[in-house]
């Protein structure tokens, strides 16, 4: 799936974390994230707290790529 917008990362998390039979509280749990962080991120809200965002993509095995490009 294409990751365009806040919303988009919340759906996959969301989605993640019902596959793994997770409810919120416990997924933030083990992530280390409190509920209500966790809660609005599912929700899409954008957020400046890109460490916390990626901790839980980490956490729930979800894998990020950056595409074909190459970088210099």
């Amino acid at each position: 799936m294409k990751i365009t917008s806040a919303v988009d990362i919340g759906r996959i998390i969301r989605q993640k974390r019902k596959d793994d039979g997770l409810t919120l509280v416990e997924a933030a749990a083990v992530c280390c994230v409190s509920y209500a962080f966790l809660s609005a991120l599912e929700n899409g809200k954008e957020t400046v707290r890109l460490n916390k965002v990626l901790q839980v993509v980490k956490c729930l095995g979800i894998e990020l790529e950056a595409g074909n490009r190459t970088w210099a």
